[in-house]
């Protein structure tokens, strides 16, 4: 019997492999305005968080009125390279188990709902997602709002849902809606910083992550 009957994933650094794409667009979209871009690590970390959040904490000392400048900015150069990413090598073969052995599926991801619809559809995924919900429709991570929306769409309870991701964002918000959560260190925040959020696992590749899930879930 399974013990997970949904299972929800972020998408970005979690399935697909774009943090490094989002870090050097965060760092382009500063030195398009003038500005000294953040450091790699300051931008790793705003990963998952709703956009103009995450940017706000990038560039805290950008005055407000520029904030949509930047959030064009940043736009400019992730849409304009986002067909060259690609999913973490086994991540297919993952999402297509999983949905053979009767899980239900979903993504919870800071990208916007124009964002994560261009990226289900190249990647081909999309059809494996029961329900999706984005940060230009919810309250951004680590609000519970996504996870609770999901449960809510699908008739399942905390306790049969199991999120996973790859920040500090994605565990909070399953802690703050009473789910588990599995943290991967191949994406965008370090082992040892999801370690502190106390995740039941935190999987080094997506092999790790898939033998996990086959004895846990």
């Amino acid at each position: 019997m399974k013990r997970y009957e949904l299972i929800v994933f972020d998408w970005d650094g979690t399935l697909m492999d774009s943090a490094a794409m989002i870090v050097d667009s965060v760092q382009a979209a500063a030195r398009d305005l003038g500005l000294e871009p953040p450091s790699d690590e300051r931008a790793r970390h705003i990963i998952g968080l709703g956009l103009e959040e995450a940017l706000r904490y990038a560039m805290p000392d950008l005055p407000g009125a520029r904030y949509e400048e930047l959030v064009e900015r940043y736009r400019h150069h992730y849409l304009s390279r986002d067909h060259e990413l690609v999913l973490f090598a086994g991540a297919t073969a993952l999402i297509e188990t999983l949905a053979a052995q009767g899980c239900w599926l979903a993504v919870a991801t800071g990208k916007s709902r124009r964002g994560l619809d261009r990226a289900l559809d190249h990647s081909g995924l999309g059809a494996f997602f029961h329900g999706t919900r984005c940060a230009d429709e919810c309250h951004s991570k680590p609000h519970p709002q996504m996870l609770e929306e999901l449960m809510a769409e699908l008739a399942v309870s905390p306790a049969q849902t199991l999120m996973i991701g790859d920040t500090t964002h994605d565990l909070l918000m399953a802690k703050n809606a009473g789910v588990g959560a599995v943290g991967v260190s191949y994406g965008a925040h370090p082992r040892d910083t999801l370690l502190a959020a106390a995740p039941l696992y935190c999987a080094e590749s997506m092999g790790d992550l898939a033998a996990w899930l086959a004895k846990n879930a």
